[in-house]
Protein backbone atom coordinates (compact mmCIF):
# COMPACT_ATOMS: atom_id res chain seq x y z
CA UNK A 1 0.00 0.00 0.00
CA UNK A 2 1.12 3.62 -0.31
CA UNK A 3 0.82 5.98 2.55
CA UNK A 4 1.27 9.21 2.09
CA UNK A 5 2.01 11.93 5.01
CA UNK A 6 1.75 15.72 3.96
CA UNK A 7 0.51 19.26 5.11
CA UNK A 8 2.24 22.64 6.54
CA UNK A 9 2.73 21.03 10.15
CA UNK A 10 5.64 19.66 11.42
CA UNK A 11 5.78 15.65 11.92
CA UNK A 12 5.65 14.27 8.66
CA UNK A 13 8.88 12.51 9.15
CA UNK A 14 8.16 11.36 13.10
CA UNK A 15 5.07 9.88 11.72
CA UNK A 16 7.11 7.65 9.00
CA UNK A 17 9.51 6.63 11.16
CA UNK A 18 6.93 5.70 13.81
CA UNK A 19 5.25 2.79 11.31
CA UNK A 20 9.17 1.89 10.51
CA UNK A 21 9.53 1.10 14.25
CA UNK A 22 5.78 -0.20 14.31
CA UNK A 23 7.28 -2.82 11.35
CA UNK A 24 10.64 -3.49 12.76
CA UNK A 25 8.96 -4.72 15.72
CA UNK A 26 7.75 -7.65 13.29
CA UNK A 27 11.24 -8.27 11.57
CA UNK A 28 10.38 -6.23 8.92
CA UNK A 29 13.10 -4.64 6.52
CA UNK A 30 12.85 -1.09 6.08
CA UNK A 31 14.71 1.32 3.67
CA UNK A 32 14.66 4.99 4.16
CA UNK A 33 15.76 7.43 1.83
CA UNK A 34 15.71 10.86 2.81
CA UNK A 35 15.74 13.32 -0.46
CA UNK A 36 16.98 16.76 0.00
CA UNK A 37 18.44 16.15 3.86
CA UNK A 38 22.17 15.80 4.06
CA UNK A 39 22.45 16.94 7.27
CA UNK A 40 22.53 14.46 10.67
CA UNK A 41 19.18 14.37 12.61
CA UNK A 42 18.78 12.89 15.47
CA UNK A 43 16.57 10.31 14.12
CA UNK A 44 19.04 8.98 12.10
CA UNK A 45 21.86 8.67 14.59
CA UNK A 46 19.21 6.50 16.50
CA UNK A 47 18.33 4.95 13.36
CA UNK A 48 21.88 3.59 12.10
CA UNK A 49 21.92 1.69 15.75
CA UNK A 50 19.16 -0.55 14.80
CA UNK A 51 19.38 -3.89 12.18
CA UNK A 52 17.31 -4.10 9.63
CA UNK A 53 16.52 -0.36 8.85
CA UNK A 54 18.82 1.03 6.13
CA UNK A 55 18.64 5.07 6.09
CA UNK A 56 20.37 6.52 2.91
CA UNK A 57 20.39 10.69 2.66
CA UNK A 58 20.64 12.33 -1.08
CA UNK A 59 20.87 15.70 -0.20
CA UNK A 60 23.31 18.47 0.64
CA UNK A 61 23.85 19.98 4.30
CA UNK A 62 22.26 23.62 2.71
CA UNK A 63 18.42 24.19 1.72
CA UNK A 64 17.44 23.61 -1.54
CA UNK A 65 16.40 27.09 -3.17
CA UNK A 66 13.08 26.74 -4.69
CA UNK A 67 13.49 27.61 -8.03
CA UNK A 68 17.05 27.70 -8.08
CA UNK A 69 18.45 24.19 -7.07
CA UNK A 70 21.85 23.61 -7.79
CA UNK A 71 23.11 20.69 -10.37
CA UNK A 72 24.05 19.03 -7.32
CA UNK A 73 20.96 19.06 -5.50
CA UNK A 74 19.00 17.43 -8.88
CA UNK A 75 21.99 15.09 -8.87
CA UNK A 76 21.11 13.61 -5.43
CA UNK A 77 17.78 13.61 -6.04
CA UNK A 78 17.83 11.22 -9.22
CA UNK A 79 20.32 9.30 -7.68
CA UNK A 80 17.91 8.49 -4.87
CA UNK A 81 14.91 8.09 -7.30
CA UNK A 82 17.25 6.01 -8.67
CA UNK A 83 17.66 3.74 -5.45
CA UNK A 84 14.36 3.57 -4.54
CA UNK A 85 13.20 2.10 -7.73
CA UNK A 86 15.84 -0.63 -7.81
CA UNK A 87 14.38 -1.27 -3.93
CA UNK A 88 10.65 -1.12 -5.20
CA UNK A 89 11.41 -3.47 -8.08
CA UNK A 90 13.92 -5.84 -6.00
CA UNK A 91 11.74 -6.66 -2.87
CA UNK A 92 14.36 -6.84 -0.79
CA UNK A 93 12.38 -4.62 1.97
CA UNK A 94 9.04 -4.55 3.46
CA UNK A 95 9.06 -1.12 3.72
CA UNK A 96 10.42 1.69 2.20
CA UNK A 97 10.02 5.27 3.13
CA UNK A 98 10.67 8.25 1.13
CA UNK A 99 10.87 10.71 2.69
CA UNK A 100 10.61 14.83 1.34
CA UNK A 101 9.65 12.95 -1.55
CA UNK A 102 6.69 15.38 -2.14
CA UNK A 103 9.31 18.03 -1.67
CA UNK A 104 11.63 16.99 -4.65
CA UNK A 105 8.69 17.24 -6.75
CA UNK A 106 7.52 20.67 -5.64
CA UNK A 107 11.06 21.98 -5.93
CA UNK A 108 11.44 20.51 -9.07
CA UNK A 109 14.11 18.24 -8.46
CA UNK A 110 12.16 15.07 -9.72
CA UNK A 111 8.86 14.57 -12.21
CA UNK A 112 5.92 13.62 -10.74
CA UNK A 113 5.45 11.15 -14.46
CA UNK A 114 8.76 9.37 -13.46
CA UNK A 115 7.58 8.21 -10.20
CA UNK A 116 4.17 7.72 -11.23
CA UNK A 117 3.98 4.70 -12.71
CA UNK A 118 6.97 2.84 -10.45
CA UNK A 119 4.40 3.32 -7.47
CA UNK A 120 1.48 2.19 -9.37
CA UNK A 121 3.06 -1.30 -10.64
CA UNK A 122 4.80 -1.58 -6.95
CA UNK A 123 3.62 -4.96 -5.39
CA UNK A 124 0.73 -4.81 -3.34
CA UNK A 125 2.60 -6.15 -0.66
CA UNK A 126 4.99 -3.66 -0.06
CA UNK A 127 4.52 -0.54 2.34
CA UNK A 128 5.46 2.59 0.52
CA UNK A 129 5.26 5.75 2.79
CA UNK A 130 5.99 9.00 1.11
CA UNK A 131 6.62 12.41 3.16
CA UNK A 132 6.74 15.92 2.56
CA UNK A 133 4.83 19.29 1.80
CA UNK A 134 2.76 20.23 -1.04
CA UNK A 135 2.03 15.70 -1.77
CA UNK A 136 1.08 16.41 -5.60
CA UNK A 137 -2.61 15.49 -6.38
CA UNK A 138 -1.71 13.11 -8.83
CA UNK A 139 0.16 10.60 -5.93
CA UNK A 140 -2.51 11.81 -3.73
CA UNK A 141 -5.42 9.83 -6.11
CA UNK A 142 -3.05 6.81 -6.63
CA UNK A 143 -2.50 6.35 -2.16
CA UNK A 144 -4.41 4.19 -0.47
CA UNK A 145 -4.11 6.39 3.04
CA UNK A 146 -3.34 10.31 3.21
CA UNK A 147 -3.04 12.18 6.58
CA UNK A 148 -2.29 15.92 6.39
CA UNK A 149 -0.53 17.07 9.33
CA UNK A 150 -1.72 20.80 9.82
CA UNK A 151 0.42 23.62 11.52
CA UNK A 152 -1.94 25.16 14.45
CA UNK A 153 0.69 26.82 16.23
CA UNK A 154 4.57 26.48 16.38
CA UNK A 155 7.45 27.86 18.38
CA UNK A 156 9.42 29.37 15.63
CA UNK A 157 6.95 32.08 15.44
CA UNK A 158 7.76 33.39 18.70
CA UNK A 159 11.60 33.41 17.70
CA UNK A 160 12.17 29.46 18.93
CA UNK A 161 15.03 28.11 17.00
CA UNK A 162 15.32 24.75 15.95
CA UNK A 163 16.25 22.56 18.71
CA UNK A 164 18.53 19.92 19.36
CA UNK A 165 16.45 16.82 20.01
CA UNK A 166 13.21 18.32 19.31
CA UNK A 167 13.50 19.91 15.52
CA UNK A 168 16.74 18.04 14.33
Amino acid sequence: MIQVYTGNGKGKTTAAIGQAIRALGHNWKVLMIQFMKGDEYGEINTLKNISNITVKQFGLKTFVKKGEPKPEDIKLAREGWQLAKEAIAGRKYDMIILDELNCALDYGLLDIKEILPVLVSAPRDLEIIITGRYAPEELIKIADLVSEVKEIKHPLTKGVVNRIGIDY
